[in-house]
């Protein structure tokens, strides 16, 4: 097939057919029909994506390449920004991003076992789950409804001589109160993370200027797993314009290195075999001298391929879970009796990752469910409703160590028994939106 071709025309002439596979085998458009399945969250890609995979394949260097690199680089400059570090998932970003404020580099303000962070019991369990394993004490403060998202007048009561950080995350889409949290994080010497995973493309007022959220705090998380804003399989990102901060988390991200070499570059520094490091012998090899306690949490090639065509669609995306949110929100107003509406964080514009609906008294909400689910429309509750209602705090709570509860988690318990919520990610059409609509209103009335 290839004989009397170059490589290069050879590649062409692969990508060309892998484009007109995708044309002819995905993607494929049908009318909607009620009862046909509504899923809470899909990939939307088209052949850029399938081009590029194919075409980082061909390469097969496989591990962090030149895709790679875009990728860091396009990112950051797309959601302002300064240092990128792409990651495996959303929850290895979350992992990385704690674990960088456990370094010794950062002296006073190094986060130590025992030390507190703020955080909240609704929410997905991985924005926890690197503080309980590192040996530090989350500390649980309610939220609100119909926000969903961290009550900043607990701040104050859940502050402790040992409180080091605040990391929580933006509700699927909706900013928390950035303001008041970053204040709160200013007048007290504490980190914050961002736990931007569900609500990338989601802007904030700060001080007179948007932002995109992820970019407020000290560090800011994102996830790229297929339901998310955009995807590449698998795949997560952690960013900051904190030059050190984002030394540490290269360095745990690649194994905990010393060495800031890419893979397959030797001696970038020009010192590789010269220097003295801890109670190294004098020259030892840099590139394998460890700072940190690290892993090894890049991603492949391909995927961060796939992620490249995903960003030049990004903004499209977000303007379709706008305009999706907006239909169903007005859709929805005539029953406001029976249920709470979800509302945006004043001074924020989220890039709704999915629609929440909280029952009043008198809406059972597992028959909403039932009755929903039942028609083909997916539905998801707020993750884990209570985090510490939860099998893997059986132990902790038995023995009542390893966490704090601040006052009473009155609407964390109240989203744990009558929240759910359905997708508006922008493959959602009109039609899709209306049958889900009607599908609610007949369910409370």
């Amino acid at each position: 097939m290839f004989e009397n071709k170059t490589q290069e025309d050879a590649r062409k002439e692969i990508l060309e057919l892998v484009k007109e596979y995708h044309d002819k085998f995905h993607n494929i458009k049908k009318e909607f029909k009620e009862g046909d399945r509504i899923t809470y969250a899909s990939r939307v890609y088209d052949s850029e994506e399938m081009v590029n995979l194919v075409d980082a394949s061909l390469e097969f260097w496989l591990t962090a390449g030149r895709y790679f690199d875009e990728f860091e680089k396009e990112f950051g400059k797309q959601f302002g920004a300064k240092y990128v570090s792409l990651v495996n998932s959303g929850s290895s970003a979350n992992l990385l991003a704690f674990m960088t404020l456990t370094s010794p580099l950062l002296g006073e303000r190094q986060v130590k076992r025992g030390d507190e962070v703020i955080t909240v019991a609704c929410g997905f369990p991985t924005t926890v789950t690197p503080i309980i394993q590192y040996g530090a004490v989350p500390v649980f403060v309610d939220v609100t409804i119909p926000q969903y998202n961290i009550d900043v007048t607990k701040l104050e009561e859940a502050l402790s001589p040992k409180t080091k950080v605040v990391m929580v995350a933006h509700t699927l889409g909706n900013p928390f109160d950035l303001e008041a949290v970053s204040a709160f994080c200013k007048k007290h010497n504490l980190w914050l993370i961002e736990d931007n995973c569900d609500a990338l493309g989601s802007t904030y007022i700060i001080d007179g200027e948007k932002k995109f959220t992820g970019t407020i705090g000290d560090i800011g998380t994102s996830s790229f797993y297929p339901p998310h804003h955009m995807t590449m399989g698998e795949g997560g990102a952690v960013y900051t314009s904190n030059p050190l901060l984002s030394k540490i988390i290269k360095s745990i991200r690649d194994w905990g290195r010393d060495c800031v070499c890419h893979s397959g570059q030797d001696n970038m520094c020009g010192h590789r075999f010269d220097r003295q490091y801890g109670e190294l012998p004098l020259g030892y090899d840099h590139k394998y001298v460890y700072s940190h306690f690290g892993y090894n949490l890049k991603p492949t090639d391909l995927q961060a391929a796939v992620g490249v065509a995903q960003l030049k669609k990004f903004p499209g995306f977000v303007q379709r879970r706008r305009e999706n949110y907006k239909r169903l929100y007005e859709a929805l107003k005539p029953v406001e009796d029976k249920i709470i509406l979800p509302v945006p964080v004043k001074n924020g514009d989220p890039s709704w990752f999915g629609f929440l609906i909280t029952c009043k008294e008198g809406v059972d909400r597992a028959k909403l469910v039932n009755r929903l689910e039942s028609n083909g429309i997916q539905t998801r509750m707020l993750f884990a409703g209570n985090l510490t209602k939860h099998p893997c705090f059986d132990q902790m709570r038995e023995a009542k160590e390893g966490y704090r509860i601040v006052g009473e988690l009155t609407n964390t318990d109240r989203i744990m028994n009558d929240t759910f919520w359905v997708g508006v990610y922008p493959g959602m059409t009109d039609e899709k939106i209306d049958f889900m609509a009607k599908v609610i209103i007949e369910g409370v009335k």
